[in-house]
């Protein structure tokens, strides 16, 4: 696995890269210590056997260059990616996205004319009604230590050993303390005193999920507290292509927690809907 940096219009960007033929690029979630590293690890390996995989961090995140967009918000992140895309030669692909990756891919694509081609999609515990509730507030107040990430993880996961997992939980802190981070992830929730109030929790999605005309799968898990219990159903049924596999037992990151099931699973989505060249 290449483990490298690219300039894209100024911004120093990261993502790790492995395997040859088409390409799958895999777009990881946004809390306080998201990278492509953490989010994908049990999952580059197993696709870059038969796929070209690219894993970048998303702008502000992981190792990327810390910049915000405090106007235009999400649109900065998908047209940084779109022109990240351009630059390292990846055209049409198929693609994963975790939570905040997997949102922000799904609008990129439902649009009349996507932002950039799109043979196949993966979106992974993203989409539909978003409450704002207590596990929500726990993910959004992280305040840099690591009992806090311990909290964070202890969200995220149904299965509390990687929240107990010293080791595991001391790599997200890291990651989370990186110059920059924090910042970059607290910023959207930054406003000034004369903008209209706004939320991105508690309200419906405004994703048109009718136009992703490509093949698309849904992952979710069970127990996602951050999600609502059915939302995974009222996707597929919107989408003209789509499908959706449920774990139980398992949180918000299936291609982690239950990894080896969720690999085989897109694997065998990617076999059907986009066969290695």
């Amino acid at each position: 696995m290449v483990d490298t940096y690219v300039m894209v219009d100024g911004i120093r960007t990261h993502y790790l890269e492995a395997g040859q033929g088409r390409p799958v690029v895999l777009l990881h979630g946004g809390e306080f210590g998201g990278a492509a590293e953490l989010s994908w690890e049990h999952t580059i390996a197993a696709l870059a056997q038969n796929y070209r995989v690219v894993a970048p961090d998303w702008l502000g995140f992981g190792y990327t260059d810390k910049v915000h967009d405090f106007v235009s918000g999400q649109q900065r992140r998908l047209e940084h990616l779109r022109r990240f895309l351009e630059v390292i030669h990846v055209g049409p692909a198929a693609f994963i996205g975790n939570s905040m990756g997997g949102l922000l891919l799904a609008k990129a694509i439902a649009l009349p004319q996507p932002l950039w081609p799109a043979e196949a999609l993966v979106i992974v515990s993203a989409g539909g009604f978003t409450p704002d509730n207590e596990a929500r507030r726990t993910l959004l107040d992280y305040d840099c230590t690591k009992e806090s990430m311990r909290r964070v993880l202890s969200v995220l996961f149904h299965d509390p050993r990687y929240a107990n997992d010293e080791e595991y939980v001391q790599r997200r802190y890291d990651m989370s303390i990186v110059p920059g981070a924090w910042e970059c992830a607290a910023a959207a929730r930054i406003k000034s005193p004369v903008s209209t109030a706004r939320t991105d929790f508690g309200v419906p999605d405004s994703t048109e999920w009718g136009l992703i005309s490509v093949p698309t799968l849904i992952v979710a898990g069970a127990e996602d507290s951050l999600k609502e219990p059915d939302f995974s159903r009222e996707l597929v049924e919107l989408l003209p292509n789509g499908r959706r596999i449920v774990y139980d037992g398992c949180g918000h990151a299936p291609n982690i927690e239950v990894y080896e099931q969720f690999n085989r699973d897109v694997l065998d989505f990617l076999q059907q809907t986009y066969p290695p060249s």
